[in-house]
């Protein structure tokens, strides 16, 4: 087979919403950019984007208890929560311009309006999320969340969740109406579709084979068509990796400094999806528990009204499994490929310090379908069996990374690596990422194309009035946008 070169400006690698964002943000800042976006996959969105493979919680504290700790005096800080809502912030306001400048149409075919709520048991649990609300209703971004402590009130909100619960032991319940169900996978479908629209070329069955610096600075990056079997080679001036767990093997591939000293660690996720119409339709809400001690962030317990393809559905979980692959369509050899000699102390710094995850993970293997509808009938005391069934979610890859102060760190958040030179950037990570994929971009933007950037943002604060600002502490620009938000996005 013949070997062909081409050249263009910008290379998307990943046909995910962190590719679609990005593509979507450059041809609205910069549509002179010739770009091309390669997917390994037959179509775009599944992967991590999946609806099936994604909590499509748009994430902005109201209801994730791990973004909001609570120090020994018994104070809470919410600082991170504050920082999340503001990204999500970020991304509604995109999403809005899109459907105002008719890009996206029909926002309920990705967005919907479904009640955050978070549920404890125990008088210290009930005691730390008093003071969680205490704390974030200050602030203007959380005005709307209620708290409460009475089996009436938490009947009308989720009566499912009331049904058959004679436990003594105390219990409480926030209930916050602005939130949100997003369809990641539709959203990224209609994104990348624009594009096409936009002549991006956008290249399905292609696998990204190995990305080099070259002496002029630009990229080559030999790319394989699965079909045919050609391989091209593309020079390019910009490279962005959003593969999902496949990101990290393409930045080890680049051989910049900023590869070194980074590992992953797989983890997988099984769902308990409701089979039982009358169920489904009698719950409206996606209600968040604590984790478990020793669990990771990205598996709190949810128990979470969704939307398909304009079908409401119900799913609970996620329960941890463990698979060497980085993606579900990955190799088992994935994780073993990942450790390099640069990487190899990190690596098992952390498997050294995360002995009680090891733990967690083991437990989460053994258990049967009938202990994991027993861990739901903490949320549903009177589920049965056979109203529900086994899916598998996304897999995930958490970073691993050495700090200042230790080697092998797991971080649980969304990381972005970038260059030197800002000809190249990468994410890495998992949640809170598609619901903070437009502020994650920009930021990409700001770091990427530091000479252009100032030259953008008056077109920037077009799309996103709040852009440099914190909603938190502007009270009037915030109902300003929100009240956009709410007309276009047709959301609470």
């Amino acid at each position: 087979m013949s070997t062909q070169h081409s050249k263009t400006d910008v290379i998307l690698i990943g046909g995910g919403i962190m590719s679609a964002t990005l593509g979507t943000l450059l041809k609205e800042l910069s549509p002179e950019r010739e770009i091309k976006l390669f997917e390994r996959l037959e179509q775009p969105g599944e992967e991590s984007s999946n609806v099936w493979n994604n909590a499509g919680t748009g994430h902005s504290a109201l209801c994730e208890l791990n973004y909001t700790k609570e120090g020994k005096d018994g104070s809470v800080d919410i600082t991170k929560a504050i920082q999340i809502n503001e990204q999500f912030q970020v991304s509604k306001q995109f999403w809005a311009h899109l459907v105002r400048t008719g890009q996206l149409e029909s926002p309920g075919n990705f967005i919907q309006s479904v009640p955050h709520m978070s549920f404890v048991k125990g008088e210290n649990n009930v005691r730390f999320l008093r003071s969680r609300v205490d704390s974030l209703q200050k602030n203007v971004l959380f005005e709307k969340m209620e708290i409460s402590e009475d089996p009436e009130k938490i009947k009308e909100w989720v009566p499912l969740m009331m049904e058959g619960r004679q436990s003594e032991e105390p219990i409480a319940i926030t209930y916050d109406e602005t939130g949100t169900d997003v369809n990641f996978g539709a959203l990224t479908k209609k994104l990348i579709s624009n594009l096409q629209d936009k002549n991006v070329e956008v290249n399905y069955k292609h696998e990204v084979q190995d990305i080099k610096k070259q002496d002029n600075g630009n990229w080559h990056v030999v790319v394989k068509d699965l079909k045919s079997g050609q391989v091209t080679h593309y020079e390019t001036e910009f490279v962005f990796i959003g593969a999902g767990g496949a990101s990290l093997p393409l930045l080890q591939k680049t051989g910049i400094k900023e590869s070194k000293h980074i590992g992953g660690f797989p983890v997988s996720g099984l769902f308990l999806r409701c089979k039982n119409p009358d169920v489904i339709q009698r719950h409206y809400a996606k209600v968040y528990g604590k984790a478990e001690v020793g669990a990771p962030p990205m598996s709190v317990p949810h128990l979470d009204t969704r939307f398909v393809n304009g079908e409401r559905s119900l799913l609970f979980g996620p329960f941890a499994g463990f698979s060497p692959k980085f993606l579900k369509t990955g190799s088992y050899l994935d994780l073993i490929k990942s450790v390099k000699p640069n990487n190899i102390v990190t690596m098992l710094s952390a498997g050294v310090k995360e002995f009680n995850l090891t733990k967690y993970l083991v437990s989460q293997l053994m258990l049967s379908n009938e202990e994991r509808v027993d861990d739901l009938r903490v949320f549903l005391p009177e589920a049965k069996d056979e109203d529900w069934e086994v899916i598998t979610a996304g897999q995930r890859v958490q970073v691993i990374k050495d700090t200042d102060k230790s080697k092998g760190n797991l971080q649980f958040g969304t990381e972005v690596i970038t260059s030197e030179d800002g000809t190249l950037a990468a994410l890495l990570g998992a949640s809170p990422g598609a619901s903070t994929s437009v502020d994650i971009m920009f930021d990409v933007l700001q770091r990427c194309y530091k000479s252009e950037f100032s030259g953008w943002e008056s077109k920037i604060k077009e799309m996103v009035p709040s852009f440099g600002l914190k909603l938190s502490e502007h009270e009037d620009v915030y109902r300003a946008v929100n009240k956009e938000i709410k007309k276009y996005l047709n959301v609470k």
